[in-house]
């Protein structure tokens, strides 16, 4: 199958054979896609090569056979996005959560556009960590998991943001002791809900839960990148 002017974003890359190079890519319209690169890594691609950096949208023509796709061309469709220091890391772990939660070949466009909004958001520079969370609970929405932020799990009524809940994952908030574990309170899961900035304490409260929630999706794997991100993003 040809597909032509693709929107997409490189992921991950890694040498593949000689001269080439596999490629993970988000597109639009067809998901995660395995791509082979050809001759990009051979002194006649250094140009092609340069354009398949990660946070660059793309448009790519591709020629998909099987589970993996050629790259028959790529075009740089903006100026680069310019992300460095923590904004890089917490890019770098953003596409570390699409690679490791996603299957290829399986469309999101709801995806596509929250991790275009997430990457335009780091660039910004501020309030990383809560673009962060706003990104993992787009993702989990977007794969079907999405989460029960507003009520209680067990008796259906709305959260009370004084009270004290702990998420179970595929339940929901549930009330709980302070001495529970990622207890969490109301106007915490609220704020992530509304799609409102909570204060520090929220925050801190909401990457514990979303870490939990995430490695029970991945089976109890951990990711590479949280090894990475500890403590870089705790004051931002």
């Amino acid at each position: 199958m040809l597909i032509e002017q693709q929107p997409a974003y490189v992921l991950h890359s890694r040498p593949y054979r000689e001269t080439s190079l596999l490629l993970e890519c988000l597109t639009r319209d067809h998901g995660r896609l395995g791509v082979v690169a050809r001759g990009v890594r051979s002194q006649r691609g250094r140009l092609q090569r340069s354009q398949l950096e990660p946070f660059q949208p793309l448009a790519l023509d591709l020629q998909l056979r099987g589970e993996l796709a050629t790259l028959r061309s790529a075009e740089s469709t903006t100026s680069p996005l310019r992300l460095s220091g923590d904004a890089g890391l917490a890019g770098l772990y953003v596409n570390e959560l699409v690679v490791r939660l996603t299957e290829r070949q399986d469309p999101h466009p709801a995806l596509y556009h929250a991790y275009a909004q997430t990457l335009a958001r780091l660039v910004e520079g501020t309030s990383l960590a809560w673009h962060l969370r706003r990104f993992e609970r787009d993702l989990l929405g977007a794969l079907g998991y999405a989460l029960q932020l507003d009520v209680d799990a067990d008796t259906g009524e709305p959260l009370q943001s004084d009270v004290l809940y702990a998420y179970r994952a595929e339940h929901g908030a549930v009330r709980c002791s302070p001495n529970e574990p990622h207890a969490l309170r109301g106007d915490d899961l609220l704020a992530l809900f509304e799609d409102r900035t909570p204060d520090a304490q929220g925050l801190h409260a909401l990457r514990g839960m979303m870490r939990e929630l995430i490695r029970f999706h991945l089976g109890g794997v951990e990711l590479r990148a949280w090894r990475v991100l500890r403590g870089a993003l705790t004051r931002r």
